[in-house]
């Protein structure tokens, strides 16, 4: 059962919501962060980013940078940038990109569940990306960024986060990237109980975004209880903040690679080692796989479609028949030397929002010298991935819209 719960949201002033919500911390570099923070005293990346407020020269994983985090959330809430909630509620987020609509629900998940495997995870975590994140979480005393979960499909849950969103709504702004962002508030006791009900039926929750969010709050939850000697399990530092969205609202992009050199072969030698495994042809577009087991290649200022010769994967491996596994397994290993994506620096993952136009400007800048791109893995092949307690190659998904920071963060005191 999945357990969920109501929480105290710090949230903006409606007249705030827009300057305040920011892009997800791991989505952009340094400077890209100073530059979308520039002249925005409201914007969230002071909390999420605070190195943006520090010396160029200081290393993003200082203490002074964590420190500079607290002193700036400290700051938005004394100024009333952030304030708390009167209560505990659930949220309902809804993020709206072109034709793509999802609506979720934002709530706090139990790390029991996650150390019991109740909240599914698909993808191994990073020994340092961990280190940072409980480190900046313990210091802000806080959930500042949430995670992005999946559920199954409840037509009970649904009908119920309809009623909500035709009422009128807390926020409801648009991003320069043309996201309209909307934000109703729960504070419907009987709603709120019957909200908690209903997921407590649901078996399990799937991580799809924030593995590293994930893995750091409960290490902070492990830090914390073993300084309380009064520990009783329902503080809040054993919960984490979450936005849980139904698996038929999600929208998958691919995740695409770029490669800096051909592993010592010439650009004859690596075509001539791929047609033996790929139906290669060229393209005079650029090649936006239209279906798995398809890939794109663009090399030497040339775009070329590979299909994976017929029957020479095994459908029913759930890890092996993804894109992501034949590329790297067939390719990007044994041909061009990337034994292991998840350290390897001669490789550069591409979130599919960037579009092929990335790829070539990339690999035209002199800086890569090939980029593939991929069939998006599909919602379902996650679940069915973590319901077997298998994990994906790094790097298999990216998600769109993503969501907003600093529209509500959670105290763990």
């Amino acid at each position: 059962m999945a357990i969920i719960r109501p929480f105290r949201a710090l949230r903006p002033p409606k007249n705030l919501a827009e300057q305040v919500a920011a892009l997800p911390y791991d989505v952009m570099n340094v400077e890209e962060a100073r530059a979308m923070a520039s002249g925005n005293t409201y914007s969230f990346l002071h909390v999420s980013r605070p190195e943006i407020d520090l010396a160029p020269e200081i290393d993003p994983h200082d203490d002074q940078v964590h420190l500079q985090g607290k002193l700036n959330l400290d700051r938005f809430i004394h100024q009333g940038t952030l304030v708390s909630d009167s209560g505990e509620f659930f949220y309902v987020y809804r993020q709206r990109m072109g034709e793509i609509t999802q609506t979720g629900l934002v709530a706090c998940a139990g790390v029991d569940d996650y150390h019991a495997g109740v909240i599914k995870k698909h993808e191994h975590t990073r020994p340092d990306k961990e280190d940072d994140r409980v480190r900046h979480i313990d210091t802000l005393n806080a959930n500042d960024e949430p995670v992005f979960y999946i559920s199954r499909s409840c037509s009970e849950i649904e009908e119920i986060i309809a009623n909500v969103v035709s009422g009128p709504a807390e926020y409801d702004f648009v991003t320069d990237d043309n996201v309209a962002h909307t934000l109703w508030v729960i504070n419907d006791q009987s709603l709120v109980e019957r909200l908690t009900a209903l997921f407590a039926i649901l078996p399990n929750l799937y991580v799809a975004d924030g593995h590293h969010r994930s893995a750091a709050a409960e290490r902070v939850r492990d830090l914390r209880r073993g300084a309380n000697h009064n520990h009783t399990g329902n503080e809040e530092y054993n919960f984490f903040l979450t936005v849980i969205f139904p698996e038929n609202q999600l929208n998958i992009m691919p995740y695409n690679r770029v490669v800096k050199d051909l592993n010592g072969q010439s650009s004859a030698e690596f075509m001539e080692r791929v047609a033996r495994i790929f139906e290669v042809s060229e393209s005079p577009d650029p090649v936006l796989p239209e279906a798995r087991h398809c890939f794109g290649m663009y090399l030497d200022s040339r775009w070329y479609r590979l299909r994976l010769q017929p029957g020479t994967v095994d459908e029913s491996d759930s890890v092996a028949h993804l894109d992501v596994s034949i590329l790297q397994d067939r390719l990007l290993n044994p041909l061009l030397g990337i034994h292991n994506p998840r350290t390897d620096t001669r490789i550069h993952f591409v979130g599919g929002i960037r579009g092929n136009e990335e790829l070539v400007r990339l690999v035209d800048s002199g800086d890569y010298r090939v980029a593939f791109s991929l069939f998006p893995t599909s919602v379902g092949e996650l679940m069915e991935l973590a319901d077997q307690d298998q994990i994906m190659p790094p790097k298999s998904t990216w998600f769109e819209p993503k969501l907003r920071s600093g529209l509500f963060v959670h105290l763990l005191e």
